[in-house]
């Protein structure tokens, strides 16, 4: 059988400064969850028609669109960003947008967005990697991954209950959480990019069951 088609996907990487560390917004995959239940995870998932639909405040950086294989459609990239931004609040009830005119987001999957008049700003999101599912796997994703700071959020911590044990982690106090490669390559990224250290967005992918990173 041919490899299952990878559905495209967003996370967002939420964190915050701390006196002494940084942390990071993670959860876990409930046990009945069909990808990779018990891994702990950045807020996401699929990418949906809606968010196609409704409109941000401001598009993703233009700059970023090649790095996301989208063929170049600055459309297609404004939809998987706001998709995480979508996936973000759902899953944690934090909400990440500026205040607009009323009825600018317009879609039943954004009617809070409208209601609170706010429409996410993706020129402020950074763009941090993407991985693809290994071709053997059941389930695959073509994920791509987004990051911005707490303080851009408004809400408090709650969420659907899709991930379980929802919380801020240090972000070097990880080792001991089961993770996907993806997960650590994306905060390795961070890190350096919070230390002021300039590294590509990365690119995970599997080729005969071998590891690869490269830039995005």
């Amino acid at each position: 059988m041919p490899p299952v088609r990878p559905r495209d996907a967003a996370s967002l990487v939420i964190h915050r400064r701390r006196p002494t560390h940084v942390e990071v917004l993670m959860g876990r995959r409930g046990s009945k969850a069909r990808f990779k239940p018990g891994v702990y995870v950045f807020p996401g998932g699929g990418l949906d028609r809606a968010d196609y639909r409704a409109q941000p405040a401001r598009p993703l950086a233009e700059a970023l669109v090649p790095q996301l294989a989208v063929a170049s459609s600055q459309t297609k990239a404004n939809a998987l960003a706001m998709a995480a931004v979508r996936e973000a609040h759902e899953e944690a009830g934090l909400m990440f947008g500026v205040p607009v005119s009323v009825g600018r987001v317009s879609h039943a999957s954004w009617d809070e967005f409208r209601r609170a008049a706010r429409a996410p700003d993706l020129g402020a999101l950074q763009f941090l990697g993407r991985a693809i599912t290994p071709s053997h796997q059941p389930i695959r994703y073509h994920a791509r991954f987004f990051a911005a700071p707490a303080d851009m959020f408004s809400g408090e911590l709650a969420g659907d209950g899709e991930l379980e044990d929802l919380r801020w982690i240090r972000i070097d106090d990880t080792a001991g959480l089961e993770m996907m490669e993806v997960q650590k390559l994306v905060l390795d990224t961070l890190v350096h990019r919070l230390a002021g250290r300039e590294l590509p967005a990365q690119r995970l992918f599997f080729n005969w069951g071998r590891r690869n990173v490269i830039d995005a």
